[in-house]
């Protein structure tokens, strides 16, 4: 194979997202693993960020019946994105970002066989190849993350706002969210999905099929067979099944910004969730969008230590037998005080704000 062609290739991957990962070998070895040497050279030609059919006819030089079916196999991998134009209705076709991104795609559908599990070993050894390029020059490293957006928005636990507070906005309201999102498709949760197949399952939860998406995503995953079609009182029982085991709302928008198109909703544990998995790896940093905070009434406190538990942040220490709170590492979801037995946890807005808790620095061996 073309070394070449995979490297140039692995970089349209990183260059269609907003966040700058490195391109090693693990990278173009996921491509190898779910694309041909013919796919991938199809796919480098495209430069623009993205193409309706006829333009891409012009850009390849393939008929009507060879692109139609490099298309459909190319999307079927998650290796090109095909969604209707909010204006002209048409077909936009696009190469999706690296992580998050492709990476997701590759195992949404939950299956089981060798190349599955090449795919979850590679994207861990990726994840870990991180490591040592953050402790290695960490004080830069951290600098460098500081200007990059945080990949997903926090979606709080309503029940868990602080009582009187003007929950409004329709992008922080969960049950908002679903009433306005049409179609609502459920995936196999890619995160725990590589964790099985690593045979390290998720402490948190046995279940699976608990990512969402919706719109034109939505549309996209159901059409490739990557996910179902679910009605919004489904979606509405999977968050509230994934409150009550202590996952956190995580959205994901387009280019990684919470004003524009929403594409889905993961549902989060610190045990398989690959961005809580790279900052407790050491890295890359915890960072999200919120508008909340966690306040503890420390009078109401029992000191059970439930909180510190099932916070996925860690941001909730005993001290004595009253919880205390990091406000720096809160990520406002709201998992703390709808968990908590005696209701000494609660929810208050804040403005937007943007999260950023360096990796933990580790210690040099030698």
């Amino acid at each position: 194979m073309n070394e070449d062609i995979w490297y140039r290739l692995a970089e349209r991957y990183i260059r269609a997202g907003q966040l700058p990962y490195p391109i090693n070998e693990k990278v173009t070895e996921v491509l190898k693993t779910i694309l041909t040497e013919r796919q991938a050279t199809f796919l480098l030609q495209l430069e623009k960020p993205s193409y309706n059919f006829e333009e891409l006819k012009t850009e390849t030089g393939l008929g009507d019946a060879e692109l139609e079916a490099m298309v459909k196999d190319v999307m079927y991998a998650g290796a090109l994105i095909g969604t209707k134009s909010r204006r002209a209705g048409i077909m936009v076709y696009r190469i999706p970002p690296f992580f998050p991104g492709l990476i997701e795609f590759t195992l949404m559908r939950g299956e089981w066989g060798d190349k599955d599990k090449k795919l979850a070993r590679l994207v861990d050894e990726f994840m870990r190849d991180m490591i040592p390029m953050t402790q290695g020059s960490y004080d830069a490293a951290v600098a460098l993350m500081r200007g990059n957006p945080p990949p997903d928005h926090i979606i709080p636990v309503e029940e868990a706002v602080e009582a009187g507070e003007d929950v409004v906005v329709s992008m922080e309201e969960l049950s908002r969210i679903v009433a306005e999102q049409d179609p609502i498709a459920v995936t196999t949760c890619y995160c725990r999905h590589q964790m099985d197949l690593l045979d390290k399952p998720c402490r948190k939860t046995d279940v699976r099929r608990n990512c969402l998406n919706f719109g034109r995503s939505a549309e996209f995953v159901i059409s490739q067979g990557f996910a179902e079609p679910i009605s919004k009182e489904e979606a509405l029982s999977i968050f509230k099944d994934a409150e009550d085991n202590g996952l956190v709302h995580k959205a994901f928008h387009d280019k990684l910004d919470p004003t524009k198109e929403l594409d889905g909703i993961c549902n989060c544990c610190k045990c398989c969730c690959g961005t809580f998995r790279m900052h407790y790896l050491g890295a890359a940093p915890l960072t999200s969008h919120t508008s909340f905070v966690a306040a503890v009434d420390a009078d109401a406190c029992t000191g059970c230590g439930i909180c510190c538990d099932e916070c996925s942040a860690e941001a909730i220490a005993l001290e004595g037998d009253t919880a205390v709170l990091d406000p720096q590492r809160c990520l406002g979801c709201g998992i703390c005080a709808h968990l908590c037995p005696v209701g000494a946890i609660h929810l208050q807005r804040t403005e937007p704000r943007h999260v950023f808790v360096p990796p933990p620095r580790l210690a040099r061996e030698g």
